[in-house]
């Protein structure tokens, strides 16, 4: 499972020009399911998300969790994060897990995550043509993959 988690002041995604979630000061979640994921994957993510000292504290220093600050999340199913570029010049997407795989996995996400976060985790709809707005505070940007645990 790979993540990509930026530090937002805010997003909201829309899909067929209706917004369908949006949040202020938190963090925007583009989250791939691959084939070999499992119940496990989304437990280490989850707590490694809301556990992430990216936020500012006082003196300035990234100190603080999104539940430290309060802040919101928003998520989106993006299963390009799963994309091969070795050969040719058009990804190949064999990794990324097939929805009746990767939707149970990203619900059981969502539901550990607005557990975990102690409120309502905004999202998206999986496999929606979605356009994704957002203020990427710092910026800050970070990647995490449960198949690659540093």
């Amino acid at each position: 499972m790979r993540v990509v988690i930026q530090r937002v002041k805010e997003a909201s995604v829309t899909i067929k020009e209706k917004v369908e979630g949006s949040i202020s000061k938190g963090l925007l979640i583009l989250i791939g399911v691959e084939e070999a994921d499992t119940r496990n994957d989304v437990k280490w993510l989850v707590q490694k998300i809301v556990q992430q000292r990216i936020f500012r504290d006082e003196e300035g220093r990234m100190n603080l969790s999104v539940k430290d600050v309060d802040g919101e999340i928003l998520v989106i199913s993006q299963f390009t994060l799963h994309a091969s570029t070795k050969k040719g010049n058009r990804p190949s997407f064999m990794q990324a897990a097939r929805p009746e795989k990767a939707i149970p996995l990203y619900e059981y996400f969502l539901e550990n995550l607005a557990d975990a976060l102690e409120k309502p985790v905004e999202c998206g709809i999986f496999g929606a043509d979605m356009d994704v707005s957002l203020i990427n505070h710092g910026p800050v940007t970070i990647t995490m993959d449960s198949r690659n645990r540093e």
